[in-house]
């Protein structure tokens, strides 16, 4: 069974943040409100952790997944940006905006595209995924939750929490957040193309 985290969506409290991570750290999937909508993520080196979002989601190994940062320094480490990108990225972030870049050495093989060698980037602007990124010390594999053969993303903690009890470990609610995924921006040719309209803008990548 999932563990249940009611954590205050303004100043989420320490305690419920720190049981989070350590979930996390000892290899588990946990669901999590952002200022898109809810995700799904693991630690970076839960060798389980890729799967399980893909069995979830019913995705296959060409899904690119994001990894989700918690500024730019740590972003700057998993993905190469020339002066130009960079300068388009800044300007939109912290916000509902996924990135897809080539990855650095950084980032282990298993977590790549098999075939572009690129990995998606987001930094986003909610103060519980921000207060998990602080207490991880490091990015989150993430995903999108929503569900196979649904159009739209769960946004109710609770009701995750009843549907997929199971096969998360931990769910954290704050009460509603957005029910958009972000918008995903390609930049792995170099000048941006926007791959998905969602929550964020897409005018400025036009």
């Amino acid at each position: 069974m999932a563990r249940y985290l009611d954590v205050h969506p303004v100043d989420p409290q320490l305690r419920a943040i720190a049981q989070a991570t350590q979930i996390l750290r000892d290899g588990g999937l946990v669901a999590y409100p952002t200022d898109s909508c809810y995700a799904i993520g693991s630690s970076l080196d839960n060798r389980d952790g890729k799967e399980r979002i893909l069995a979830l989601r019913g995705l296959d190994e060409r899904h690119h997944f994001t990894l989700v940062c918690a500024d730019f320094a740590q972003l700057g480490q998993l993905v190469h940006v020339d002066n130009a990108t960079f300068r388009s990225i800044r300007a939109a972030t912290p916000g509902c905006y996924t990135f897809i870049l080539p990855a650095t050495k950084e980032v282990p093989r298993r977590l790549l595209h098999p075939k572009k060698k690129t990995v998606g980037v987001r930094i986003p602007d909610h103060p519980v995924v921000k207060a998990l990124l602080a207490e991880m010390g490091e990015p989150i594999l993430s995903s999108t939750l929503l569900l196979p053969g649904e159009t739209e993303p769960l946004t109710d903690g609770w009701e995750i929490k009843e549907r997929l009890d199971h096969q998360l470990d931990a769910v954290i609610d704050s009460g509603e957040c957005g029910a958009e995924p972000t918008t995903v921006v390609d930049f792995s040719d170099g000048a941006p193309e926007v791959v998905r309209v969602g929550a964020g803008d897409p005018a400025r990548f036009a």
